[in-house]
């Protein structure tokens, strides 16, 4: 049992270790050595990607980053997934259904013609591409694409 002064003691000690561990975790994810943003990549046609991406309000159907509405597709990593479905021709893929006059209707769910420019779904499709690069820790891998894919997941798509 301990006395008064030394649950003190304990208690002082622990919250100061506790404080001092926190701040050097905050100093080392602030350090350049450990940024996972692929900041550095961003464009001009990664920005106006975004920015059609909110004009449209994308996120109320599809997620990004696992935010967003969970009615359609998680698109943070849509072009290495359409690449993988349709021999490299992911980007073109997604430039057709944003430039579609009509109506997209996949598995029974409809996605609205937004009939853009080809400049605009180009835009769109360099953000999904900047949004992909982000090392997210393995959050959205594709397998057969990744280069972490474990043995069994190669494995059980080799057969």
């Amino acid at each position: 049992m301990l006395s008064k002064k030394q649950a003190r003691a304990f208690f002082l000690g622990g919250t100061l270790v506790t404080f001092l561990i926190f701040i050097g975790l905050t100093i080392f994810s602030l350090s350049k050595d450990v940024d996972q943003t692929n900041h550095e990549n961003i464009t001009a046609e990664v920005v106006r990607g975004k920015e059609i991406w909110e004009a449209n309000n994308c996120m109320g159907c599809h997620t990004i980053l696992g935010e967003g509405a969970y009615y359609a597709p998680e698109l943070t990593k849509v072009v290495d997934r359409l690449n993988m479905k349709y021999d490299g021709n992911g980007e073109a893929v997604i430039k057709s259904i944003l430039m579609s006059p009509s109506a997209w209707q996949p598995n029974g769910r409809k996605m609205v013609a937004y009939g853009m420019t080809e400049q605009e779904a180009e835009d769109v499709v360099a953000f999904f591409k900047w949004i992909g690069e982000i090392d997210l820790n393995g959050f959205g891998e594709v397998v057969g694409v990744d280069t972490k894919v474990s043995p069994i997941a190669r494995e059980r798509m080799n057969k």
